[in-house]
């Protein structure tokens, strides 16, 4: 059990002397479940090209880990308290507050960790890792002389634009929401595929730091003499906009995706949510002929509202496909209570599952969670109704599954932008003018990728191949890491 920032580690016996010529990594998480999968399945990709990693996260994330993952061949995992060990609650506790906690004490489990791997027997580290907006990560390593990396977890057309925002075209981009928006390098772009916290007409209190903190992880990038991003996508996917800006050498090495290795080796462990009983689940997508089942689910933070739900049951009622919906528990009934609005909206989610429960049971199934991973490379999934996260489509390209583009927020336009736009494999939603998509316009859409889908198919079996081809042995993905990994060894 660790106390404060006491860091727990977990070190394989008699393994301290092969190891010690191996790089070693130190990998900084934060823990949330899109940052702790990605970054889990690099840990491991780096541990396959022969190096060492410790995985370092807070104990809420640890703990709900499946089965509390222990050390495997070549990677450690060291949790730390952040302050918040049962979890961060957005109904109980501020979120000023928390990334200020996570910020001290990250930092300090951080600087405990390269301090006990500097001692003698230690196993001394060769980079720290960290994702983006924790740029203090990158100020702990300097300053134990300690080389430092970006893991970058979106596109890098959301790094673009987000350098370009804050360094000489934020007037432009603000400027012209509502218009076509060219930036140099990148494909045009409109408002709605903009990052959710660069267009003014959309305010956040809750979340008025993560612009800030862009800004903040872009100005020390900036500094930096040869600052070293690696992304979370491949040359095929991105050749452009890797290049877009020159000052900056942006290393693709993705898709980090499990299975994507496709070695029968690869590990899932990431998942933060407990799963529904898998058998159940995957026997009814069993029991479903090839492609006909639509796969519905909107990730870990995004918050429906009540009428949203109720327009998706009618559009998959309407749509007569089975379907697998992923509905958590209470979540959309508490964001409801909180906006305090409209006494309609305190039934929340649960009550449009009761209001629909018969209709939507004879037609689908409802879980509140589930191994995405498997259930999209189940032959009977015909389409992903997604919310675009960055692993989330990264996911339906790495299993060749067609999407409807259902964006919220952060960086889930851009992501839509370039799975509907540049890969062509599924079609975007059109909200109305409050904000909802009704259940014509989800009807019309499903149609489109289920009914009259060929193209959309051919598309994303091509990507299939192409993603999976950049993680495989001699890939570009595979590439570029051994020559990030081999860059430490050559410089020692």
């Amino acid at each position: 059990m660790c106390t404060q920032t006491q860091v727990c580690t977990q070190i394989p016996k008699n393994k301290h002397m092969e190891q010690q010529q191996q790089p070693h990594f130190l990998l900084l998480t934060f823990p949330i479940q899109g940052h702790i999968n990605p970054s889990l399945q690099f840990a491991r990709r780096l541990t396959r090209i022969g190096t060492r990693v410790t995985f370092a996260t807070a104990i809420s994330a640890y703990r709900r880990m499946p089965n509390n993952p222990t050390a495997e061949d070549g990677l450690l995992f060291a949790s730390f308290s952040d302050g918040y060990d049962d979890g961060f609650n957005s109904k109980q506790n501020d979120r000023t507050h928390f990334m200020s906690e996570f910020k001290r004490r990250s930092s300090e489990a951080l600087a405990e960790l390269i301090t006990a791997s500097q001692n003698e027997g230690g196993q001394p580290f060769t980079c720290l890792v960290y994702p983006q907006l924790l740029t203090w990560a990158a100020e702990v390593a300097r300053a134990y002389h300690l080389p430092s990396a970006l893991l970058w977890l979106q596109p890098a057309l959301v790094f673009d634009v987000y350098y370009y925002y804050f360094y000489g075209y934020g007037d432009l981009i603000e400027g012209k929401v509502n218009d076509l928006i060219e930036l140099p390098g990148l494909p045009p772009l409109t408002g709605r595929d903009l990052p959710s916290f660069l267009d003014p007409r959309n305010s956040n209190d809750a979340y008025s730091f993560v612009l800030p903190s862009f800004k903040e992880q872009m100005e020390a990038i900036v500094e930096e003499t040869d600052p070293r991003i690696l992304v979370n996508t491949f040359d095929a996917l991105e050749a452009e906009t890797l290049k877009a800006i020159d000052k900056f050498n942006m290393i693709a090495i993705g898709p980090l995706v499990a299975s994507a290795l496709l070695d029968g080796k690869e590990q899932y462990g990431g998942d933060l949510c407990k799963n529904s009983s898998k058998e159940y689940y995957m026997e009814w997508l069993s029991s479903k002929p090839k492609s006909s089942v639509i796969y519905v689910a909107f990730g870990t933070i995004c918050v429906l509202e009540k009428r949203q739900v109720e327009e998706i049951a009618r559009g998959l009622l309407d749509s007569g496909h089975p379907f697998l919906w992923v509905s958590r528990e209470n979540d959309n009934k508490d964001k409801d209570k909180d906006k305090d609005k409209d006494k309609d909206k305190d039934e929340g989610e649960d009550d449009v599952m009761m209001k629909y429960k018969e209709e939507l049971n004879e037609k689908g199934m409802i879980v509140p969670w589930c191994s995405q991973v498997e259930v999209l490379s189940h032959e009977a999934v015909g389409c992903f109704v997604t919310h675009c996260g960055w692993s989330s489509s990264l996911e339906s390209l790495v299993y060749g599954v067609p999407v409807v583009a259902f964006p919220q927020w952060t960086d889930q336009g851009t992501n839509a932008k370039i799975i509907v736009d540049f890969c062509k494999t599924g079609v975007r939603v059109k909200a109305n003018e409050e904000g909802i998509v009704e259940s014509d316009e989800i009807n019309r859409c499903l149609e489109l990728v289920m009914g009259e889908g060929d193209d959309f198919r051919r598309n994303s079996l091509k990507w299939k191949d192409l993603a999976r081809d950049a993680v495989k042995q001699g890939g570009s993905s595979h590439k570029n890491l051994k020559a990030f990994v081999d860059d430490f060894s050559t410089s020692k």
